[in-house]
C-alpha cells in the first residue's frame, strides 16, 4: 500500500533554503519569515514525511540522508513549479486590455486615485482597470507573486532588483498615540523620546518595510520594543486605542485612524517615507503598465 502525502510548495521552498544555508536565521531572512515561524514549519514538515531532515546540535545544522535525498527532488519540483508560475503571469499578461492595481493602503491623498484613473481612461477607453486589496503581510502588494500587474507600495522593497517604481507621494512619518498618552499634549516629538517606547510592528514577513515604519536605522543599534504585530489599518486603531503601543504613520495615512481616542504628532530626526507605484521590471515593455506608470508620473507632477 502506498502512502501519498501532500506537500505544499511552500514547504518546499523552506526546505531547500533551510539546506542551502544551514542555518536557520539566516534562511529565516532569505524568505522573509520569523525563524521561530521557520523552524514550526521544517517540524511539520518532517512530522508530515515521517523522516528527519535536519540534525541539530551545538555545531550547527546538518542534513540527515533523508534530507540529502529530497533536495535534488525538491529542487525539481520547484523549479518545475517556477516555469509554471511564468506561463500563468504570461497567460495573465495576454489577457488584453487588463490591468491589475494592488494596494495595501488605499492612495487617497487628495484624490490621487481618481486622477490617474481619470487620466489613464482618457488615454486607454478601452482597458479594464481592476483594483485588489492585498494585505500587508505582503510589501509588495501581490508583484512578487504576480497576483498584480502594478502597485501602489511603500518603499523600501524586499529584492528591489526586481521591480521598478516611480515615487507619487515624499511624506513626514508622524507618530500615533493614544489620546491619554503623555506625548499627546506634545506638538511635536523628537524620535530619541520615542526610542523606548513599545512600538506596533508590521508583520515579519513585511520585510524591509516593516524595519523602515520601526525607524530601525535611526534608532543607533537600539532594537526596538515590539508590543504587538498589525495587519491592516482597523487593526493599528483598535491596537492604538487599548493602548498596546504606538506607531509611526506618514502623513497622508493620519486621517484613517485619527479617530476617537487616537492623535498623531509630528516627528524630529527620522526620514520622510515614499508612496510609490510600483511593478517588476520583466513587465517594463507591457503598454498598459508602462501606461498606467505615465499616468501616476503625470498626477504627481501637477500636485
Amino acid at each position: 500500500m502506498v502512502m501519498t502525502v501532500d506537500v505544499h510548495v511552500r514547504d518546499l521552498r523552506y526546505f531547500v533554503a533551510v539546506a542551502e544555508e544551514l542555518h536557520f536565521t539566516r534562511a529565516a531572512e532569505r524568505l522573509y519569515v520569523s525563524q521561530p515561524a521557520l523552524s514550526k514549519q521544517i517540524r511539520a514538515l518532517e512530522r508530515q514525511l515521517g523522516v528527519e531532515l535536519f540534525r541539530r546540535d551545538r555545531q550547527g545544522v546538518l542534513l540527515t540522508e533523508a534530507g540529502t535525498a529530497l533536495l535534488p527532488q525538491a529542487r525539481r519540483v520547484l523549479a518545475a513549479w517556477a516555469e509554471a508560475d511564468a506561463a500563468m503571469a504570461a497567460a495573465r499578461a495576454a489577457q488584453r486590455g487588463t490591468l491589475v492595481v494592488g494596494m495595501s493602503t488605499s492612495p487617497g491623498r487628495g484624490g490621487l486615485l481618481p486622477a490617474i484613473r481619470s487620466r489613464f481612461t482618457a488615454a486607454h477607453p478601452e482597458a479594464v482597470v481592476r483594483l485588489r486589496q492585498m494585505s500587508w503581510e505582503d510589501p509588495t502588494a501581490g508583484l512578487a507573486d504576480g497576483e498584480t500587474d502594478v502597485a501602489f507600495v511603500w518603499l523600501p522593497l524586499p529584492d528591489p532588483e526586481r521591480y521598478a517604481w516611480t515615487v507619487l507621494a515624499e511624506e513626514p512619518r508622524r507618530v500615533a498615540l493614544p489620546d491619554t498618552h503623555p506625548f499627546a499634549a506634545h506638538p511635536e516629538i523628537d524620535f530619541a523620546d520615542l526610542v523606548d517606547e513599545p512600538f506596533l510592528a508590521l508583520p515579519p514577513s513585511a520585510g524591509p518595510v516593516r524595519d523602515f515604519w520601526l525607524a530601525v536605522e535611526e534608532r543607533a543599534g537600539r532594537p526596538p520594543r515590539v508590543a504587538a504585530e498589525i495587519a491592516g489599518t482597523e487593526e493599528t486603531y483598535e491596537a492604538l486605542v487599548a493602548g498596546l503601543g504606538i506607531c509611526l504613520v506618514a502623513s497622508g495615512n493620519a486621517p484613517l485612524i485619527t479617530l476617537g481616542g487616537v492623535t498623531t504628532r509630528p516627528v524630529r530626526g527620522i526620514a520622510p517615507s515614499r508612496y510609490a507605484l510600483a511593478w517588476r521590471r520583466e513587465d517594463d515593455t507591457r503598454p498598459l503598465v508602462r501606461a498606467y506608470a505615465d499616468s501616476c508620473r503625470r498626477v504627481a507632477r501637477q500636485r
